[in-house]
């Protein structure tokens, strides 16, 4: 039950970074870049995740999963503090 719920974010965060990503070739605001690559790291996050729970890795293993989140929101962070229009 875990696994679908780890593919199923996985995808869902895969989708939400496409469509921002084709929305800031559309328009070139930027901010809709930083976004994506945010949801990009959380897609990365949850397959890392569900590769941890598929091969049965210990959950103290769970922090090397957390960086791709951890560098998503920092480009997410880095846009809304550093780029101004």
């Amino acid at each position: 039950m875990i696994e679908a719920i780890f593919l199923g974010c996985a995808l869902t965060s895969l989708a939400c970074a496409g469509l921002l990503f084709r929305g800031y070739l559309r328009s070139r605001v930027r901010l809709l870049m930083w976004s994506s690559f945010c949801f990009a790291g959380m897609a990365l996050h949850n397959l890392l995740r569900l590769v941890q729970v598929l091969m049965d890795q210990p959950q103290g293993a769970a922090w090397m999963a957390m960086l791709p989140a951890l560098v998503g929101v920092l480009f997410l962070l880095f846009g809304f503090i550093f780029d101004v229009e």
